[in-house]
């Protein structure tokens, strides 16, 4: 626990932020561990990084445009939603599979039953189609009426 007295100035942290942050020292910083280091112990490069450049301000005076960008966000998330609405369209077809699978199965254990079997097989097929519909209107919901 740092006491009141121990405890560094906010000013002071600021200033140490501004510095640290300037675009002049990033900049020469980035240029000179881009070269090798031969060149940079033979060459005057360090002293460059000693010479006091201005600091500029941490704000910018440019106004923020948040128009676009709130757009793009918007965009993004209705094109996330149309694609989490598709998800229950491939396992409709594969459910819509497996009904006429099991119905296959089932006539051949009991081919005595083939209208019931059959008139099931029709309504599963006719349920999980209604899924995949519904999933599909959902999506075009999201993507054209939003």
């Amino acid at each position: 626990i740092s006491s009141p007295a121990t405890a560094p100035h906010p000013l002071k942290m600021f200033a140490c932020s501004k510095f640290i942050s300037s675009p002049s020292l990033v900049k020469s910083t980035s240029q000179l561990l881009s070269r090798p280091l031969a060149a940079i112990l033979t060459d005057e490069s360090l002293s460059s990084l000693a010479v006091s450049r201005p600091l500029t301000p941490l704000v910018s005076s440019h106004s923020f445009q948040t128009s676009t960008i709130s757009r793009d966000i918007n965009t993004t998330a209705k094109f996330i939603g149309a694609r989490a609405g598709t998800v229950g369209v491939p396992g409709s077809g594969a459910e819509i599979g497996t009904v006429f699978g099991s119905l296959i199965i089932d006539y051949a254990r009991n081919p005595s039953l083939k209208q019931q079997l059959f008139s099931y097989a029709i309504l599963g097929f006719a349920l999980w189609e209604a899924m995949e519909r519904f999933c599909l209107m959902v999506t075009f919901l999201i993507l054209f009426a939003m």
